[in-house]
């Protein structure tokens, strides 16, 4: 599947935030967790790719079935302010 460039920087900025779950961006972009993991190794320097594997691997926020219940939305209250 090709994307814009605007839109693989979506895709990456997503895949990077701890409160936006995979199935937001299946929902939006329809790839599945697999998918992106194959699109984020695909567009990110090794090093990046490693570190955001880490940081993802086992983390609850980014599954939506594993979500503790007060966590709705996928993003921190003031992440989208303008400063």
């Amino acid at each position: 599947m090709k994307f814009s460039e605007e839109e693989a920087s979506r895709i990456i900025e997503m895949a990077w935030e701890d409160r936006t779950p995979f199935e937001a961006i299946k929902q939006q972009f329809d790839l599945a967790e697999p998918e992106v993991i194959k699109f984020m190794r695909k567009s990110l320097k090794p090093s990046s790719f490693r570190l955001w594997r880490e940081r993802v691997s086992g983390r609850n926020t980014k599954h939506k079935k594993l979500r503790p219940k007060g966590v709705e939305r996928g993003y921190c209250p003031t992440q989208y302010k303008h400063r």
